[in-house]
């Protein structure tokens, strides 16, 4: 969450609209945003955790749907971050995602994920689901296809990787 909030501050100023994608209850990520000043907008296919965002972050807009599916508000953001889900969804679906956060970025809008940074697939423990990455060069090669140019990559304090990416202008 500390990496979270240091690429937000580091990349815009405060009241910038941010869309959180799979929020879940948004503790402590869309949580941590609004506190820094950040209009934060959530979605998520939990109608269980998208209650309790409501309850967590009552003035923040929120929907309750899967992220391949939606509109994503049907407007620009400035940035959007989806932590702990792209890899969740299969490779086509992550492949629509991604031209969508493009399309619904800003011209030089900030996009940040996680995933690994190889190629691999797993059984994720926290939702039992089958994960994949598709990894950092199928990333980036895919990002690009959809405008999207990949700046950086950050890793965390338990060592998850970040994908940080700016729509071209």
């Amino acid at each position: 969450m500390g990496l979270v909030r240091w690429w937000a501050a580091n990349a815009f100023p405060p009241s910038t609209a941010i869309l959180d994608l799979g929020c879940g209850s948004g503790v402590p990520i869309a949580q941590a945003l609004a506190g820094d000043g950040f209009a934060v907008w959530g979605i998520d296919a939990s109608p269980s955790l998208l209650s309790a965002y409501r309850a967590n972050l009552p003035n923040m807009p929120a929907r309750c749907e899967p992220v391949q599916h939606s509109d994503l508000f049907a407007r620009r953001f400035d940035g959007v971050v989806a932590i702990g889900l792209i890899f969740l969804l299969s490779e086509a679906e992550q492949d629509t995602l991604l031209a969508k956060v493009a399309h619904a970025l800003k011209p030089d809008g900030r996009f940040l994920f996680s995933a690994p940074r190889q190629r691999c697939e797993w059984h994720d423990t926290l939702t039992g689901r089958e994960s994949r990455s598709l990894g950092a060069e199928a990333y980036a090669a895919r990002m690009a296809e959809h405008g999207l140019v990949l700046v950086g990559g950050l890793t965390d304090e338990g060592q998850n990787y970040y994908y940080d990416a700016r729509k071209s202008a």
